[in-house]
């Protein structure tokens, strides 16, 4: 006898020669691996067994519950079956799930509608759409990963699970206290009523009294306007916060009476790299570069005194000529100089929005393949998603936060709690 069939006898006597005891299952499926049959996907031994354990479970559902209710219901009994086919991380299935005469049966295990077995999958699938993979990029994974084809329907249908943790953490308490805080938009499309509308995505970010960045929420509106930032920081009133120490924000008008409206003690800081992009534009290319070096002694000066006198040789130099900058600049002026009274460390925070923006760009990381959300619901999904990625990577203070804190501690007396703990 040669020694390959001798091989082949062997494995044939190790299949038959099972552990005596050995439950009927276990025994089919080490058969099957030494038959070379997979173990996973579709007709896998193992999904094959998950579906007759499975089967069995919605049987022994349905015995229960006709023993419990027969009486109740009125001689209630079996009614045939129902198919349906269940997805899992090892494969899919068909199963067959049992009716009763009175449709009173609501199986457990797998729940009515429910087609998706373990949260094994459901986490693939949250996990990938949270990356910002289109849903036929997740089936196409799923697919070549796993033997399973997820339909578009299904995967939203486990992304929806996450509104209910949205809205629970939109409407979180929050601190009574931030050191600082920006706000500022970010404009997606977002099909409305047939119609693709750019919508405005309100972003709040704070900065708590132990030094560590935190998205205080988002608010979705058609347009960036005062009024509606009003609202915004009346909702965040009510979530908890009584002070801000500073508030960071763009050139929108009417944006700091919003703010001072509902903090009245809050100090405002108008974005100065948003200032100077606005009055570049109305700049001739020609004095460009002649006009940002004036403007840089302005903005750059050691000291709001100084920063106001060289203000007033910019308007000498340039206010014929370009009246409407001065202008804006004089105009704003309160709030563009906020930042001089503070030392280097406290400046470097507040001149501008650029901790905000910067949180944008990671967001668009995560929603740049989006051409237009389908819902503002969809828009949602994904924006909270990519937030709890982004603040994973926030786990320490800002850098030099202990030198920082302190200094506000001394321009805002009694209004932070942490001295004790720096």
């Amino acid at each position: 006898m040669s020694k390959a069939l001798k091989k082949n006898e062997a494995m044939e006597n190790r299949v038959i020669n099972l552990p005596s005891g050995s439950p009927e299952a276990l025994q089919e499926i080490l058969r099957g691996m030494y038959e070379g049959k997979p173990l996973l996907g579709e007709g896998g031994l193992l999904t094959q067994l998950v579906k007759d354990l499975t089967q069995i479970a919605l049987q022994g559902e349905m015995d229960n519950h006709l023993q419990e209710n027969s009486l109740e219901e009125g001689n209630n009994r079996r009614n045939g079956i129902g198919t349906k086919k269940v997805k899992m991380a090892g494969g899919s299935f068909d199963l067959e799930v049992p009716r009763d005469r009175n449709s009173s049966f609501e199986p457990q295990l797998i729940k009515k509608r429910q087609t998706v077995l373990n949260e094994e999958l459901d986490n693939k699938i949250l996990a990938l759409y949270g990356l910002g993979a289109s849903y036929d990029d997740i089936s196409q994974h799923l697919q070549e990963i796993y033997g399973v084809g997820v339909s578009a329907a299904t995967i939203s249908a486990v992304t929806d699970r996450i509104v209910p943790q949205i809205a629970e953490w939109r409407s979180r308490p929050l601190e009574a206290t931030y050191a600082i805080v920006w706000l500022d938009a970010m404009f997606f499309k977002v099909k409305q009523d047939g119609k693709v509308a750019t919508k405005a995505l309100y972003n709040i970010m704070g900065i708590t009294q132990s030094g560590h960045k935190e998205i205080l929420g988002f608010y979705a509106c058609e347009s960036e306007g005062a009024s509606f930032w009003l609202g915004v920081l009346n909702d965040l009133k009510a979530r908890g916060i009584k002070d801000i120490l500073i508030c960071c924000v763009d050139g929108l008008k009417g944006f700091p009476e919003a703010i001072r409206a509902a903090f009245p003690q809050t100090d405002v800081q108008l974005c100065v790299v948003h200032q100077i992009r606005n009055s570049i534009r109305y700049v001739a290319s020609k004095n460009q570069k002649e006009f940002m070096a004036d403007l840089k002694t302005v903005y750059k000066a050691e000291t709001k005194d100084l920063a106001e006198t060289n203000l007033l040789k910019l308007e000498e130099k340039w206010g014929t000529k370009y009246p409407m900058v001065i202008k804006s600049w004089q105009e704003n002026w309160d709030n563009l100089s906020t930042y001089f009274k503070y030392t280097a460390e406290v400046r470097k925070l507040i001149y501008t929005t650029n901790a905000i923006e910067g949180f944008h760009r990671q967001v668009r990381k995560y929603t740049k393949t989006k051409g237009a959300f389908t819902s503002e619901n969809a828009l949602f999904k994904l924006v909270y998603s990519a937030i709890l990625r982004i603040e994973r990577k926030w786990n320490h203070p800002i850098q030099n936060w202990g030198l920082t804190i302190s200094q506000l501690d001394i321009f805002f007396p009694g209004r932070l709690s942490l001295r004790g703990e720096i």
